[in-house]
């Protein structure tokens, strides 16, 4: 297959990341030849954001493998739904909402999780709440399996999220990963989202392949970027069949 038929894989990263977070698994596809975009995905409500990952797809004007981490999975479920440039789904410690579910649901529909009390809550002028994580939980929180260092320089450059994301349910008729055969990686150390969840939905989903990393925090795809870019080329294998 040629590099011009070969899906194009987008990245969405989550609440509390940024595009960058997904550098260990750039470089891992890029070392098999495929060519992988990491979108800056706003954080401001689903529907939103959906619609301008949808624009960053039709820009690329290729089949692509959607891939999102944590609240990206809310964003990918939508812009995967009735899109037929979306090939493969790939779910990275991340939300696959039924319609109507929203990532605050999910996660207080499961005991584990302890990301509310690691949040700093602060008014935005579009109305409404922001949230970050405080500096002096990051480490715990999102990414234990880190070294302080990285974990420092990851709460410094991490991306707020609104609580109209979390608290927006998805508001597609049906989910993308119901018409989009999908594939799930997580840890089973996950403090943000339990695993116990992770699995649920994975189940839910139907998933193709669930792997479950023993001792990966959240952020899996920094900590265990060989385990993700394994499933992204799974997804990548079906589609080139």
């Amino acid at each position: 297959m040629t590099t011009a038929e070969q899906p194009v894989v987008v990245l969405v990263h989550g609440a509390f990341a940024e595009s960058a977070s997904w550098n260990r698994v750039i470089q891992r596809l890029h070392g098999r030849g495929l060519t992988a975009v990491a979108a800056a995905n706003p954080l401001r409500s689903v529907e939103g954001d959906a619609a301008y990952v949808r624009d960053v797809i039709a820009g690329i004007g290729r089949p692509v493998v959607l891939v999102g981490h944590s609240y990206g999975g809310m964003v990918i479920t939508q812009v995967a739904a009735g899109n037929d440039a979306v090939q493969a789904l790939v779910y990275v410690a991340a939300f696959a909402p039924e319609p109507g579910e929203s990532a605050l649901a999910l996660t207080g529909r499961f005991e584990g999780s302890t990301l509310g009390g690691a949040l700093v809550a602060y008014p935005v002028s579009s109305g409404g709440d922001e949230f970050r994580i405080a500096e002096d939980k990051f480490h715990h929180q999102f990414c234990a399996d880190l070294d302080a260092d990285e974990a420092a320089l990851m709460a410094a450059t991490q991306r707020p999220v609104t609580e109209q994301a979390l608290a927006e349910g998805l508001t597609v008729s049906e989910p993308g990963w119901r018409t989009t055969p999908s594939w799930f990686v997580h840890g089973d150390s996950d403090l943000n989202i339990p695993a116990t969840a992770l699995r649920f939905m994975a189940e839910r989903a139907g998933s193709r392949g669930t792997r479950e990393i023993a001792g990966a925090s959240h952020a899996v795809g920094a900590s265990q970027p060989d385990a993700v870019a394994a499933a992204v080329l799974d997804a990548v294998g079906h589609v080139q069949g």
